[in-house]
């Protein structure tokens, strides 16, 4: 029966039913707007900061969509759109799609370049800035559930035919051995503020069995920390609706506003 489980859950990979405890947001301001001359004579425009939502491994920008509809009422400009995660490397999309998309976008004229990611949209950023300088405008990062030191579950499912279905060319990249990509990442650059929220509620008892400490079902709350970090928090959520609850929003608006959570 044991051996039958994985297969049995294999689908959780895709989709989680748990909810989280819904407090009420705080109440955020407008972000800030940068003032900048027109083209037409001198007249001063109010010139939005730009945040990029990434979405996890087998996602759509549909899974970011509550995250984007609440940051553009805030006065962002917001960036929201699919990318081939279960088709493309990790190094691909991070040293080709994510450059191209940013230039597509106008990004480096933005006053201020934010990030708000969910799952492995943190570890193609991270890898992103493995990779290159900071640019000049990089302002905060918010990372919803990533596996920041890899996930058990991969480590236990790897050599699965169904979770490789699942999962596609970076799924099996993402444990916690020495050879994820994950543990070569390295440490937090000092150049951007980042904050990570985590979820420490799970429906899956098989899955969170694997997991050292509380976890989300797919990522331990362990896991999802970075060394370098400027701020921590977690919720009682499940990986999958992290990103669609209100009081997480709340702080995701906080962060970049702030570049601190609003601890309860």
């Amino acid at each position: 029966m044991r051996a039958l489980c994985p297969l049995i859950l294999l689908p959780t990979l895709a989709i989680s039913w748990q909810g989280c405890v819904s407090r009420p947001p705080r109440p955020v301001a407008p972000p800030a707007l940068a003032a900048s001359a027109s083209s037409s004579g001198g007249a001063a425009r109010l010139t939005p900061d730009v945040v990029v939502v990434l979405h996890g491994l087998g996602r759509t920008r549909v899974s970011m969509n509550r995250v984007a509809s609440v940051l553009r009422r805030g006065g962002y400009r917001v960036v929201n759109v699919s990318y081939p995660s279960r088709t493309l490397p990790l190094e691909q999309l991070a040293n080709e799609w994510l450059p191209a998309t940013l230039r597509e976008h106008g990004a480096d004229r933005a006053p201020r370049l934010h990030f708000v990611t969910h799952s492995m949209g943190g570890i193609v950023v991270r890898l992103w800035l493995r990779d290159r300088p900071a640019p000049a405008n990089l302002g905060r990062i918010v990372m919803i559930a990533p596996p920041n030191h890899g996930s058990e579950v991969v480590d236990r499912l790897r050599g699965n035919p169904l979770f490789s279905l699942f999962t596609g060319v970076n799924g099996a990249r993402l444990g916690t051995g020495a050879d994820s990509l994950p543990a070569q990442l390295g440490a937090w650059p000092a150049a951007a503020e980042v904050g990570v929220i985590a979820g420490n509620r799970s429906l899956n008892p098989v899955f969170s069995c694997w997991i050292q400490g509380p976890d989300d079902g797919k990522v331990g709350v362990a896991g999802a920390r970075l060394d370098g970090m400027s701020d921590f928090i977690e919720f009682p959520c499940s990986h999958t609706w992290l990103s669609w609850r209100r009081p997480v929003l709340a702080q995701v608006e906080a962060f970049l506003r702030d570049g601190e959570f609003g601890h309860l």
